[in-house]
């Protein structure tokens, strides 16, 4: 089970501002039709225990080698006896117990044994292990994994017969709805337990497609691939995270939604690995002050903050710049909604774009790239600037924002491990309370463009800060 206690995710800064998303809260006073409460929970759980199974996973540990030499103790000496009988007990050159890994999966396909569970469960495994509600272990095999997601497809031989259960809807799920998990918590065993969808769309930082379902159901470690089901006994959620500050459950916990899981499942079992879309584009979050400084209504969509030479959106003609509003329809109210759609959008297929440029509404046609092939063959972008402190000649200081920009030099891209193919100044110090330090910036970020011009020189942001001001 991922243990998640804090974990602050901070973007490469790209433009001269930065903020966080605004939401919007909606009330409404029309009454809301509520289920009565189960009387229980045994008749669902004695149909879906046989179909949820336990998991263990063994890692390859290199052999110990040998031991340090004996100290040389006098001849009959009992300090020489009981070296002896460490090191025979020790087992000098044998291997080490393997490390071990407890987790839980379920059946969805009982003909061919056809077995789901998290990544993370059976991640450099030596051997995995599948043990059924009436304690049969079988050696299973790894079919696929998909580590964005979290998500991996396992396949047993067997002839005895399997229970299997069916993913539900998961986007039908409302707050509040009972939900029932089963599990495999600390290596017990299958072990139920029942709460309620606490949250939805949940961003825990787990992976480029969050959109996990909070529930207040007890899950603990070892609970990681178990399914989580409706009231009709449909899986709509995959259990993976908890949020704990003692490593046990204080009813925080988190599942891959159906709606997302299926998809990935699909292509694992169709292709062996998975065939993401894939647009070529760097996006950052609208911010109030970015949609304020570019005349959109409100804050929403996806800025592009970098667009990948000769990618599917550069021969579309989008532009740094440019927010993306919609993708075949869909609206996007938020920046992490986009990678999500552009995930399940068919590969070659020619997406409907509409995006915000100049002031104005526009439309535009994408033909979808494959993200498997683009990272195969090297396109996409390689690891941003990171933080680091160095010394740096000259610069100017911006003392409206509390920062000091130097343009780029050789010594300085060396000492921040800045790409050759970046251009723009970068931020050599910065003030605490500033505005700069309070919009997020910090010491080796590169800002590349500024309120829609491109930065290569000092004197360009400059002007650009003087053009604002007047």
């Amino acid at each position: 089970m991922k243990h998640i206690v804090k974990n602050t995710l901070r973007n490469i800064a790209v433009s001269l501002v930065l903020g966080s998303a605004s939401f919007t809260v909606m009330a409404t006073t029309a009454p809301i039709a509520q289920a009565a409460a189960p009387s229980s929970f045994a008749n669902l759980a004695e149909k879906l225990l046989p179909a949820v199974v336990n998991i263990s996973s063994t890692q390859k540990v290199e052999e110990m080698g040998e031991l340090p030499n004996m100290p040389n103790f006098p001849e009959g000496s009992p300090f020489e006896d009981f070296f002896e009988q460490f090191m025979d007990r020790r087992g000098m050159g044998m291997p080490n117990i393997p490390q071990a890994s407890l987790g839980s999966g379920f059946v969805i396909d009982a003909q061919n044994g056809i077995i789901v569970t998290n990544n993370h469960v059976i991640k450099d495994a030596e051997e995995v292990r599948v043990t059924f509600h009436d304690d049969e272990t079988i050696v299973a095999e790894v079919i696929g994994r998909d580590e964005k997601t979290d998500l991996a497809i396992l396949k047993v031989e067997t002839d005895k017969k399997l229970t299997a259960v069916d993913f539900g809807d998961s986007d039908a799920m409302r707050v509040g709805d009972w939900v029932l998990a089963i599990g495999n918590p600390f290596g017990l065993g299958g072990t139920v337990t029942a709460g309620i969808i606490s949250a939805r769309q949940r961003d825990i930082q787990a992976g480029p497609y969050d959109d996990f379902l909070q529930t207040d159901a007890s899950i603990n470690r070892g609970n990681s691939g178990g399914p989580m089901f409706d009231l009709n006994g449909k899986v709509i959620g995959i259990n993976t995270a908890i949020f704990s500050p003692t490593g046990g459950s204080v009813g925080i916990g988190f599942a891959i939604p159906s709606s997302l899981a299926k998809p990935v499942l699909d292509q694992i079992m169709k292709y062996g690995r998975t065939r993401r879309g894939w647009l070529g584009v760097r996006i950052q979050t609208v911010s109030d002050e970015i949609a304020e400084s570019l005349g959109l209504e409100k804050a929403r969509g996806a800025l592009v903050a970098g667009v990948m030479p000769d990618g599917p959106a550069d021969k579309a003609g989008l532009r740094v710049g440019d927010i993306i509003l919609e993708l075949n329809g869909k609206s996007i109210d938020e920046m992490r909604e986009l990678p999500r759609l552009v995930a399940e959008t068919n590969i070659d297929s020619k997406a409907d774009i509409v995006f915000w440029r100049d002031g104005k509404s526009k439309k535009g046609k994408v033909v979808v790239g494959e993200l498997e092939k683009a990272e195969d063959n090297g396109l996409i972008a390689g690891a941003q600037p990171t933080s680091k402190t160095g010394e740096s000649e000259g610069g100017v200081e911006l003392e409206d924002f509390g920062m000091t920009i130097v343009e780029l030099n050789r010594t300085l891209r060396e000492n921040f491990d800045i790409p050759s193919d970046v251009e723009g100044v970068i931020i050599t110090s910065i003030k605490p309370g500033s505005e700069a330090y309070n919009k997020g910036l910090i010491e080796g970020d590169v800002i590349v463009e500024a309120n829609q011009s491109r930065i290569n020189t000092t004197a360009d942001m400059i002007k650009v800060i003087e053009d604002v001001s007047k």
